[in-house]
C-alpha cells in the first residue's frame, strides 16, 4: 500500500557497461551550484530569518534550552573571534571528545566558520577507559596533534586529557577551575566579534579542511578522514536535489546521532544547517534506561524526518506500541523515517508500517541511503517508495557508482565531487584507498535490485571484506544473511554475529532483545530452533541457512568495540573477544541450539 510522499525526484539513471562485465551507474541530472563553505548557510539563515529556532538542548532540571538563528550566529562569531585570539597553532585542528551539545555545536560552527578544521572523537574513548587506560584516546590525540581539547566536564574528560602530555589549549563547559590552565567555554562568548573573523570567512574556499573524521576503526587504528567544505556543501545540494520538498519544508528533527560520525554530523548535522531547519539535540540512546529519554523528546519535538539506525527504532518500537498517545504524537507530523547505519530487518520494517497504519491510517515513506565517511556521506538514496527493506537507492546527482566483479560479488566503487581527497598525513593510506581511475574503493557490495531495469535501485549486498569462505569453498554473504536471521528471529533477537570461517557450516552467536529477558529459556531456544527451521525450509543453501546457534549471556560491550556510537555491532570485535563462544558453538553440548 502506497500512501502520499512529499516532493522527490523520479528515480532516474544512466548506465554504462564495459566488456570486462563492470559497469557504472551515474544520475542524468548535473548537479546544480552549491555553498562555497558550510558558513554561508549559518550567514543565510541569519540574515533571513534570524528569530526562527535553529537548535536545542535539554537543560538539567529538563526545560529547554533554545536558541534561534540570530543567536547562533552571534555566539559562533563571537566564539571565533575568541579562537583567532588565542592565536592556536596553523593547521592543528581543533578536537572535541565528549557527546553532542550546544556548546559543541556552537564550537564546532565557529572553528568552521574562520577555516579551522574541527575533528569530534567519540566519546567512548573517555567515558570508558577502564582504569586509566586512555592508550587509544592518547594515539588518536598525537595523531591529530589539537591546538585546542574541547570537553564538556573537565571530572569525566580531564583525566585522560591531562595524561595525554599534550600541549594544547584546553577548554571546559563545566569544572574548568578545577583543571590547570583550562578555559571556561562561557569566557570565549565574551569577546565582541571584530572584522577578522568575516576576513577569515571570505579566505574559506571549497578544498579548505571543515572536518576531520574518524573511520570506526573496525579493521585497525581509526584513519583521519579529510572532509572539505566542497564535500560537505556538494553533499547537502545533492539531497536536496533529489528530496524536492526541502526547498519549501524546513526539516525538524530530534536526533541522537553522534557527530562523531558521519551520519549525525554530515547528513543530520547539515540538513538543518543547509535547510534553516530546526534540530533538537536528543540525550537519549538506544540503549535500556536511556531509550525513554529520546521517546519523550520525539513526542514533546514532533519531528519531521526521523532518522535513526535500525537498534534505535527496535527499541522504539515497544514504547510506541505500547502507547497510542505517544505514537500519535511521534507519527503527526512526520514525513518518512530514514534508517541507515546497518541494514534493517524485514520484520522492524513490517512492525514500524503496521503501527504507522494503525496510528495514522496510512504507511509511512521509509527510505535509506548509502555511503561512508570518506564520502560526506551520501552515495545513493532512495527518493522513491519502497516496498520493503534492503534496496539502497540510485547515485545522487554528482557522483558515479561502478560494479566491478569481486570473487562471487559486484563491489562497488565510487567517484565524484563529495569524495573525500585523502586520509590526513597518510599519502600511503590514500594510494591504497583509489583504483587507478580515481574510484574510491568503499568495501562495500551491490546487486541491481532488477538486472534489466537499473531505474529500479541497488540492493546492499554486505561488506567485500566481511564475506568468508566455508571449508567446503562457498562463500558466505554476511550482511545478507544477518539481516534474514534477525528477522526470521524477531522480536526475541537484537542482534547476530555470524560465524563459520573455514568451518563446515554456517553458525549465528545471538544477542537476545529486551523482550527476550522476560522469556523463559526453553521458549527461546523453541524460538530460535524455528528460526533456523524456517531458513533452511526457505532455500538458499548452506551458506545462507545457519545450522547452529548459541543466545549469549553478556550483552554487547561498548568498551571492546563490539557496539558502535551509532548501535550497531562490530562482526570482527565480536568475533575476537568471544572466540570461546564460537569453539563452544562447534563444540556442540549445552546451550548450543540445531534447527528443529
Amino acid at each position: 500500500m502506497e500512501a502520499a510522499i512529499p516532493d522527490l525526484a523520479p528515480p532516474r539513471v544512466v548506465r554504462v557497461g564495459f566488456d570486462d562485465g563492470s559497469f557504472v551507474l551515474r544520475s542524468p541530472e548535473p548537479l546544480k551550484p552549491y555553498a562555497r563553505c558550510v558558513g554561508e548557510w549559518l550567514e543565510t539563515w541569519a540574515r533571513d530569518t534570524p528569530d526562527a529556532p535553529a537548535f536545542a538542548e535539554r537543560a538539567a532540571d529538563g526545560s529547554w534550552r533554545s536558541l534561534s538563528w540570530a543567536d547562533t550566529r552571534a555566539r559562533v562569531g563571537r566564539i571565533a573571534q575568541s579562537l583567532l585570539g588565542l592565536k592556536l597553532a596553523p593547521q592543528a585542528p581543533i578536537v572535541v571528545l565528549s557527546d553532542n551539545a550546544i556548546d559543541h555545536l556552537l564550537l564546532l560552527l565557529a572553528g568552521m566558520h574562520i577555516g579551522r578544521a574541527v575533528c569530534t572523537v567519540s566519546s567512548a574513548y573517555c567515558r570508558l577507559a577502564k582504569d586509566g587506560d586512555y592508550a587509544r584516546i592518547h594515539g588518536i590525540l598525537n595523531t591529530l596533534g589539537p591546538a585546542l581539547i574541547y570537553a564538556s566536564d573537565a571530572a569525566v574528560y580531564g583525566p585522560a586529557i591531562a595524561a595525554s602530555g599534550l600541549h594544547a589549549v584546553v577548554v571546559f563547559s563545566d569544572g574548568a577551575d578545577d583543571f590547570p590552565g583550562a578555559l571556561r567555554f562561557e569566557s570565549l562568548t565574551h569577546t565582541a566579534e571584530g572584522p577578522a573573523v568575516m576576513e577569515a570567512f571570505a579566505a574559506i574556499t571549497p578544498d579548505t579542511h571543515a572536518k576531520y573524521l574518524l573511520t570506526s576503526g573496525s579493521t585497525g587504528h581509526p584513519k583521519v578522514v579529510i572532509n572539505t567544505h566542497r564535500m560537505l556543501c556538494a553533499n547537502q545540494q545533492m539531497m536536496a536535489q533529489v528530496w524536492r520538498f526541502l526547498e519549501t519544508e524546513k526539516p525538524v528533527l530530534v536526533d541522537w546521532l553522534p557527530w562523531s560520525h558521519t551520519f549525525g554530523a554530515n547528513n543530520n548535522l547539515n540538513l538543518v544547517l543547509r535547510n534553516g531547519g530546526f534540530l533538537a539535540i536528543d540525550e537519549g540512546r538506544p540503549l535500556p534506561g536511556q531509550i525513554e529519554r529520546s521517546v519523550r523528546n520525539l513526542c514533546a519535538v514532533r519531528p519531521t524526518i526521523h532518522y535513526n539506525v535500525p537498534r534505535g527504532i527496535d527499541m522504539l518500537l515497544p514504547f510506541l506500541e505500547a502507547d497510542p498517545a505517544q505514537a500519535q504524537a511521534f507519527f503527526s507530523r512526520l514525513r518518512c523515517v530514514f534508517y541507515a547505519g546497518a541494514a534493517m530487518p524485514q520484520a522492524t520494517w513490517d512492525r514500524l508500517q503496521a503501527l504507522a497504519v494503525k496510528t495514522r491510517g496510512a504507511p509511512v515513506w521509509l527510505t535509506t541511503a548509502w555511503g561512508s565517511t570518506e564520502t560526506s556521506p551520501a552515495i545513493t538514496a532512495a527518493h522513491w517508495w519502497l516496498e520493503r527493506a534492503g534496496n539502497i537507492g540510485l547515485p545522487l546527482p554528482g557522483v558515479e557508482v561502478k560494479f566491478v566483479p569481486n570473487a562471487a560479488k559486484l563491489e562497488m566503487r565510487v567517484r565524484g565531487v563529495s569524495v573525500f581527497p585523502g586520509y590526513r598525513d597518510a599519502p600511503q593510506l590514500t594510494a591504497r584507498a583509489f583504483d587507478a581511475e580515481g574510484y574510491y574503493c568503499i568495501g562495500d557490495a551491490g546487486v541491481l535490485a532488477d538486472p534489466g531495469r537499473a531505474e529500479a535501485g541497488i540492493v546492499f549486498d554486505g561488506r567485500v571484506a566481511e564475506d568468508f569462505k566455508l571449508g567446503t569453498g562457498t562463500w558466505v554473504s554476511v550482511g545478507t544473511l544477518r539481516v534474514r536471521l534477525v528477522s526470521a528471529l524477531s522480536p526475541w533477537a537484537q542482534d547476530v554475529v555470524i560465524t563459520g570461517h573455514g568451518r563446515e557450516a554456517v553458525g549465528a552467536l545471538i544477542f537476545p532483545s529486551p523482550q527476550a529477558s522476560g522469556a523463559a529459556p526453553e521458549v527461546l531456544a523453541d524460538a530460535v530452533a524455528a528460526a533456523l527451521s524456517a531458513l533452511r525450509a526457505a532455500g538458499g543453501g548452506s551458506s545462507q541457512t545457519p545450522a547452529r546457534a548459541l543466545l549469549l549471556d553478556e550483552p554487547p560491550n561498548a568498551a571492546a568495540d563490539e557496539i558502535t556510537d551509532k548501535g550497531y555491532i562490530n562482526q570482527g570485535a565480536v568475533l575476537r573477544r568471544r572466540a570461546a563462544d564460537v569453539e563452544r558453538l562447534y563444540a556442540g553440548g549445552a546451550g548450543v541450539i540445531l534447527p528443529k
